[in-house]
């Protein structure tokens, strides 16, 4: 079995086509997913989901990329969390990629979901893009390894892992990791310890070989998982089995 650890089904051009990517999911063993919220407004549609079915979790946050979007504060976050579908805050972070100018806001924002995963006791889900230092800087400033959490999607360096491990979070990849240019993205996931890995699509992005360029969906987190197996000389089944007991173990998920 296999958990894709994030993605986006609220999404328009997932959303539309639901039960056929639910079915795909089951046709590929991948029993769970991550809904993940990018906005407060979005929230309530992605908190339906996870209500609507066993296999689907969400969680809380605004994106670090959404700029005119309302703030959540604290209390907001933590009231939120409070619902048992509701496994994680984020999708929350820093990205000095795709936004320029004074980011002190995305960095405010980011202290906000921290201080509202360690009052909710729920662990972060963590976006950085060309802001590896920056976010680091403020996981330690805010303790956010009190919470713990993992960095999703990630693109960084080995450094930049292994100090996210040394802070307890686990590090997740996407179907980046198959493209045939991310060399030293497969050096890294030869090298996170299987205990602290997860695999995500992040669809309704990112789609790995052999779909790039294609609409992703959950199903196809098995080609993530089936390229690290390749990476680091393991079995499909070892991957799959580790992966998917991390996802339970970090957001505390009872198995049904």
């Amino acid at each position: 079995m296999l958990v894709d650890s994030h993605c986006h089904l609220d999404f328009p051009e997932l959303k539309k086509d639901l039960n056929t990517l639910l079915d795909n999911m089951r046709q590929n063993q991948v029993s769970h997913a991550l809904c993940i919220s990018v906005t407060l407004p979005e929230f309530p549609g992605v908190l339906a989901l996870a209500e609507a079915h066993d296999n689907l979790y969400a969680t809380v946050g605004v994106h670090p990329d959404y700029e005119d979007t309302p703030e959540p504060s604290v209390e907001q976050l933590v009231e939120l969390a409070a619902h048992p579908k509701v496994v994680g805050i984020g999708e929350t972070g820093l990205d000095y990629y795709r936004l320029s100018g004074d980011l002190e806001w995305q960095r405010a924002r980011f202290r906000t979901h921290i201080r509202a995963a360690r009052a909710a006791r729920k662990p972060l889900i963590i976006h950085t893009r060309a802001a590896a230092e920056d976010t680091l800087r403020l996981m330690r400033e805010e303790n956010a390894g009190e919470a713990g959490g993992v960095l999703h999607c990630f693109t960084e360096s080995w450094d930049t892992a292994q100090a996210a491990l040394d802070l307890g979070f686990y590090i997740s990849f996407s179907g980046i990791v198959t493209f045939k240019n991310a060399l030293e993205l497969k050096e890294v996931a030869k090298n996170v310890p299987l205990d602290r890995m997860l695999v995500e699509t992040d669809s309704p992005y990112l789609a790995p070989m052999p779909y790039r360029g294609k609409t992703n969906q959950p199903a196809w987190v098995k080609h993530v998982a089936e390229h690290i197996a390749q990476l680091r000389g393991q079995s499909f089944d070892q991957i799959s089995q580790a992966t998917t007991d991390n996802f339970f173990k970090l957001f505390n998920i009872l198995r049904s």
